[in-house]
């Protein structure tokens, strides 16, 4: 009986430590004292949990073209908040706003805001619309 009460704990210690490495610490991926502005065309929209990605290509500081991974909320928050898969499309102008990646040369935000040119859509500025 010992053996399974050990056996048990051990198997869910394992399976609790594995769920929340997974999940990251934006603190410790994102500099919370910086923003930048990202300005270019959408090229991919994954929509997904625990969070989406939108990937732009747009110009660095020095002007070079980069693609940018920008880390948005879950499927599930961003559904509740009007966002589907079909909201954002490759070839979409947009400009985000977000927190850069700790890493230098890479090209990561966390996404704060985002806004498409063509039609005035926002996200970000209403009460809810943070990335989590």
């Amino acid at each position: 009986m010992k053996y399974k009460v050990a056996l048990f704990l051990a198997v869910a210690a394992l399976l609790c430590g594995t769920a929340a490495y997974a999940h990251h610490s934006f603190a410790a991926t994102y500099n919370s004292k910086a923003q930048i502005k990202v300005e270019g065309k959408l090229v991919q929209f994954v929509f997904r949990n625990p969070h989406s990605f939108v990937y732009i290509e747009a110009p660095d500081q020095a002007g070079a073209m980069q693609r940018w991974a920008v880390e948005w909320s879950g499927a599930a928050a961003l559904g509740s908040q009007g966002v589907t898969q079909t909201t954002l499309k490759a070839g979409d102008q947009v400009t985000v706003t977000g927190r850069p990646s700790r890493t230098p040369g890479e090209f990561r935000v966390q996404m704060l805001t985002l806004k498409r040119q063509s039609d005035g859509l926002q996200w970000g500025g209403r009460a809810g619309e943070v990335v989590d």
